[in-house]
């Protein structure tokens, strides 16, 4: 018989090992770690197996209560397998139930307005014509016809957009064990391609206060955590700051040197760094400074943070797409500079811009290296202040 301590102490192996507790009852112990219960029973001559979720998320306790219900109904002469199965239609299996589901739990997540955006898409494109049916039997032509008739309208963005919630839907319903594959994935390249457009920034004094704030809160990985709060300092673009190597960062001199080679527009390019970037960078220094990178992976020290990392931690924070990604930080800067009087040559040099006038950008290459280093320590300055809650004016 088996109890919780023995469970616990259950190392997995390189097969499968099944841990036995009575009455057909027993724990899987997958090689991966996952523990898995499941009933062995035989009914009307047949054996069968029936599954009671993972262990410790289904306590001891519950297995066995579950087990007992099942040997109940096995000496009523019902199947329990069945009885599942008719239970979840009869609760609703259908895309409308699942979505709808999904979205309740989003509200702790998504903001007011993003959540709304979410259902109405849903409610507005997908339920009428999708709603009613099994989620597990819909099919990629199905969607695809819903998402045309979006397309039908000029709205391709809108298109897009309902596609990425529906196939958050799907994810969902797999992980619940309602779903067995994402059929949204399979439309890649069926919809016509969105017009490009901003990427998504908060720029609202007050907003990038709490924006400052939550991050300052996260949780996470250090290299993450650190990345984070970097970026709104020296709004580089998210593949330049997660490549950043110490080589490149002259801490004495405040200055960071991000090569040719990864840059944009294939030209080295020189970042100021503001009295709290470089308190940021010392911060970090003891952390991952034995390396070559700065926001190591934590896989491997070899290799940076991914592509969207920092995007899922601006969502662990609550921020959906449509409100801020890591790329936004560069429009923050720039709007809000623009808006406070500073050189928009100043600005448009800092955010690494190609210049089309040769002789104009090797002036500014070469002059407005110490114009930069103020504008960038006071744009640092505004940060901490809105941070605080204050609305005072920029320095000059």
């Amino acid at each position: 018989m088996l109890t919780d301590v023995a469970i616990r102490k259950e190392k997995p192996g390189p097969a499968p090992r099944k841990l036995f507790d009575f009455w057909g009852l027993y724990l899987l112990l997958n090689p991966d770690g996952s523990r898995w219960w499941r009933f062995k029973y035989r009914i009307f001559g047949r054996e069968k197996l029936l599954s009671f979720g993972v262990y410790p998320e289904i306590t001891l306790k519950s297995a066995r209560d579950r087990r007992n219900e099942a040997r109940r109904l096995i000496a009523d002469g019902v199947d329990p397998a069945l009885k599942r199965q008719a239970e979840k239609q009869a609760a609703g299996e259908n895309f409308e139930a699942v979505a709808r589901e999904w979205l309740k739990l989003q509200e702790d997540k998504l903001t007011p307005g993003s959540l709304g955006r979410e259902r109405d898409r849903l409610e507005d494109f997908i339920f009428p014509y999708l709603g009613k049916r099994p989620i597990a039997q819909i099919k990629a032509p199905e969607l695809l016809s819903a998402l045309r008739r979006i397309e039908a309208r000029g709205t391709i963005e809108t298109a897009h957009r309902t596609k990425s919630v529906c196939s958050r839907v799907f994810r969902y319903a797999i992980a619940t064990g309602r779903g067995e594959r994402d059929v949204a994935a399979d439309l890649k390249g069926a919809l016509r391609p969105a017009i490009g457009r901003n990427f998504p920034a908060i720029t609202e004094p007050t907003r990038i206060g709490e924006l400052l704030r939550a991050i300052d809160g996260y949780l996470g990985q250090p290299s993450v955590a650190f990345a984070l709060k970097l970026a709104p300092y020296v709004f580089v673009r998210p593949g330049e700051l997660r490549q950043a190597e110490w080589s490149e960062l002259d801490l004495e001199g405040a200055l960071w040197r991000i090569p040719a080679e990864r840059m944009k527009a294939r030209e080295a390019h020189l970042v100021p760094l503001s009295s709290q970037a470089l308190g940021i960078l010392n911060d970090l220094k003891p952390v991952t400074g034995a390396g070559r990178l700065v926001f190591p992976s934590l896989r491997s020290r070899e290799r940076p943070i991914s592509n969207n990392t920092l995007n899922a931690a601006l969502r662990r924070l609550g921020y959906s797409t449509d409100e801020m990604v890591a790329h936004g930080f560069r429009s923050m800067a720039s709007t809000c500079l623009n808006e406070q009087g500073w050189n928009p040559d100043l600005i448009e040099l800092q955010l690494a811009h190609a210049e089309r006038n040769q002789v104009r950008a090797a002036y500014n290459r070469a002059q407005r290296l110490e114009e930069r280093r103020k504008m960038m320590q006071a744009w640092a300055n505004h940060l901490d202040r809105l941070r605080s809650g204050s609305k005072f004016a920029r320095e000059k």
